[in-house]
């Protein structure tokens, strides 16, 4: 596995399982299995309506809780100092556990000052709620004054990005200021397996699109949590991780070129810094 030097010197796997839409029985079964496998990287949310299942199948696996890395997230409609805190410990009751690795804003709200969730998460960090804070959708500009305002480290903006959405601008910002970029839907919700650049790549090497497409983006030091409720899934994302792709190849997908978002929940977030590429 492949990780990310955290600001206490502990590591994050840079594969993780996504558990959107994973719910119930089927749900914990599947982070079950995706632990067994080898994942130790489970990211999570309050909206998805899931966290009884996913702490259910972090116990069910038998892997102690301290070997697996937990991200949840709050919504943005409760950015709020209390708010935050209210939602985060909400978390923590229906996860089962005392904490989590990371807690994120999931997504940005104009209406609250960003203080404010500051304000909470130092209150959840100093109480061990939480061990790092991040975000979830936060452009360029939001990203820029967050980072001025923040006395805490910023661990990961987790957005959209696969090399159909190559946010080129938003990895920069993020390596200029010692934040990992995490990539949801790093498979751009399948249409990134068709692409002909990355299928001519898979052939070529013996790989699948997704293994390219998601070494990809390792390769650019991006984190990808893949959301699969298939074990065969899981173990071809897991077999990512024992090749390379050379310079050639990285510069082939980096060309494609293609800007197709496909989540976008609270329309009119990401107006505001359109170019992804610059």
């Amino acid at each position: 596995m492949m990780h990310y030097s955290l600001p206490d010197g502990s590591l994050m796997p840079m594969l993780g399982l996504g558990t959107y839409d994973l719910r119930g029985a089927e749900g914990a079964a599947s982070v079950r299995t995706a632990i067994e496998l080898g994942y130790r990287h489970v990211d999570t949310a309050a909206t998805y309506e899931n966290e009884e299942a996913v702490g259910e199948g972090i116990r069910s696996s038998k892997v102690a809780r301290d070997q697996i890395f937990l991200t949840t997230k709050v919504d943005r409609a409760n950015l709020r100092t209390s708010d935050f805190i209210g939602s985060a410990e909400a978390s923590l009751a229906a996860l089962g556990c005392d904490y989590v690795d990371l807690l994120l804003v999931h997504w940005p709200n104009a209406e609250i000052p960003i203080e404010e969730t500051l304000a909470g998460a130092s209150e959840l960090v100093a109480a061990g709620k939480t061990r790092f804070i991040g975000v979830s959708n936060f452009t360029r500009p939001r990203l820029k004054a967050l980072l001025k305002a923040s006395d805490l480290p910023l661990v990961t903006n987790q957005v959209e990005y696969h090399a159909h959405l190559n946010q080129r601008g938003l990895l920069r910002l993020c390596e200029e200021n010692g934040v990992l970029l995490t990539a949801y839907s790093p498979l751009g919700q399948g249409s990134v397996l068709k692409d002909e650049t990355i299928c001519d790549i898979a052939k070529r090497i013996g790989r699948s699109p997704a293994q390219v497409a998601l070494r990809w983006l390792l390769q650019k030091g991006v984190a990808v949590i893949p959301k699969s409720s298939s074990a065969a899934r899981m173990r071809e994302n897991l077999g990512m991780l024992d090749f390379e792709l050379d310079r050639v190849e990285m510069e082939r997908i980096e060309s494609i070129g293609v800007c197709n978002r496909v989540i976008d929940w609270w329309p009119g977030t990401f107006e505001e810094d359109p170019d992804v590429f610059a």
